[in-house]
C-alpha cells in the first residue's frame, strides 16, 4: 500500500509539472494581455505616466521575454511561493486565493455532505421500492434536477424569499459580519445564509447520483449472491446495506476525486447570481480580463486538485473493493 502511494505521488508530480506548462500555454493563447487593457484605461483617464508604468511592469515580470523564459520564471516563482501579481485586482495572486479558498472549501464541503445525504437514501429507497409512489417521486425529482439550471433555481429561491420575507438572499454574510472576525454570532449568520447555495448545488448534483445509484442497485439486487444471503435468513435491511449497496457505490466512489476541483470551478453562474465570495467569480473575471497570473494559478490549482482527488478516489476504492486490494498484492 505504501509503495502504491509513493509510486502514484511521483507520477502525480510529473503530471503536475506537465500540467503547469499546458496551463501557462493556454493563458498565453488569447491576443493581447491585461497590461494592454490597463494601459488603455490609464490613457483614457488622462494619466500621462501610463506607458512608463506598463513598461515597468512588463520588465518586472518578464512579459517582453520569450515564452519559455516567462514560463520558467512563473514556475520558479510558484515553487518559491510567489504566484505572481493579479494586475486586474492589484494584489498578489497568493493573497487573492488565500482570502477565498477557505470559504469556498467550506461551502463546497457542506454542499457535498448535503448532496450525498439526500441522494443515497433516496436512491436506495427508489431501487428497493421500485415503481412505488416514492420511486416515481424520486424519478420526477431526478429529471427536474437534471433539467433545471442551478442559476434558475437560485433565482426562484431568491424571489420566493424576497416576496415572503422582504430580504434579499445573496452572499454568505450580513453586511455587519462580512469583514468581522469569526465568532459564534458570525457562524450563526453564516448558517442563515449558506443554506441557499447549498440547496441549489445539492439539488442539481443529487439528481445524477440518484439515477446512477438506483440503476446500479437494481442490477445488483437480482444477482445470485443476494438471493443466497436472503435464503440464509439475513434481514433485508442488513443484506441490502452490507452487499448490493456496497457494490453499487463503487462507480460513484471513483468520482469522489472530481469534487476537489469544484471548490474553484463549480457553479460559476450560481455564485455570481447569489453574490458568493468564493473563487468561482474570481476565475471568470480573470479569464475575461486576461489576468494571466491569476487565471493560470487558478487553472493550475484546479488541475492539481484533480490529481490529488483522483489519488484519494483510488485509495477509497482500495478500502471499499477487496478485488482491487488483491490486484495490488499480485
Amino acid at each position: 500500500m505504501i509503495d502504491y502511494i509513493l509510486r502514484r505521488t511521483v507520477i502525480m508530480c510529473f503530471m503536475a509539472l506537465a500540467l503547469s506548462f499546458v496551463c501557462f500555454f493556454i493563458i498565453q493563447l488569447p491576443p493581447g494581455d491585461v497590461l494592454s487593457s490597463f494601459a488603455a484605461e490609464l490613457s483614457n483617464s488622462g494619466d500621462s505616466s501610463a506607458a512608463e508604468m506598463v513598461e515597468h511592469l512588463r520588465l518586472q515580470y518578464g512579459l517582453n521575454q520569450p515564452f519559455y523564459i516567462q514560463y520558467l520564471k512563473w514556475l520558479t516563482g510558484i515553487l518559491h511561493g510567489d504566484w505572481g501579481l493579479s494586475f486586474n485586482l492589484g494584489q498578489p495572486v497568493a493573497d487573492v486565493i488565500d482570502k477565498r479558498i477557505g470559504i469556498s472549501l467550506l461551502v463546497e464541503l457542506i454542499a457535498i455532505v448535503a448532496l450525498w445525504g439526500i441522494a443515497i437514501p433516496i436512491a436506495i429507497y427508489s431501487a428497493v421500492r421500485i415503481y412505488s409512489v416514492g420511486d416515481m417521486f424520486a424519478t420526477i425529482f431526478g429529471f427536474i434536477g437534471l433539467a433545471v439550471p442551478n442559476f434558475l433555481l437560485a433565482l426562484v429561491i431568491m424571489y420566493v424569499i424576497f416576496i415572503t420575507t422582504g430580504n434579499v438572499a445573496d452572499g454568505l454574510f450580513s453586511n455587519e459580519y462580512a469583514n468581522a472576525p469569526w465568532s459564534l454570532e458570525k457562524v450563526y449568520d453564516f448558517l442563515k445564509h449558506v443554506w441557499v447555495p447549498v440547496l441549489v448545488i445539492a439539488t442539481g448534483g443529487a439528481a445524477p447520483i440518484i439515477r446512477t445509484l438506483r440503476a446500479n442497485l437494481l442490477d445488483e439486487l437480482n444477482k445470485p449472491y443476494v438471493m443466497t444471503a436472503r435464503a440464509k435468513g439475513m434481514s433485508e435491511r442488513k443484506l441490502i446495506l452490507r452487499y448490493p449497496v456496497r457494490v453499487a457505490m463503487i462507480p460513484l466512489v471513483s468520482t469522489i476525486g472530481w469534487v476537489l476541483p469544484t471548490v474553484i470551478s463549480s457553479s460559476i453562474v450560481t455564485a455570481i447570481v447569489l453574490n458568493l465570495p468564493t473563487l468561482s467569480p474570481i476565475l471568470l473575471r480573470a479569464l475575461i480580463s486576461q489576468d494571466m497570473y491569476l487565471a493560470g494559478a487558478l487553472i493550475l490549482l484546479m488541475g492539481v486538485l484533480t490529481l490529488v482527488g483522483t489519488l484519494v478516489s483510488d485509495l477509497i476504492l482500495v478500502l471499499v473493493d477487496p478485488r482491487i486490494r488483491r490486484g495490488m498484492s499480485l
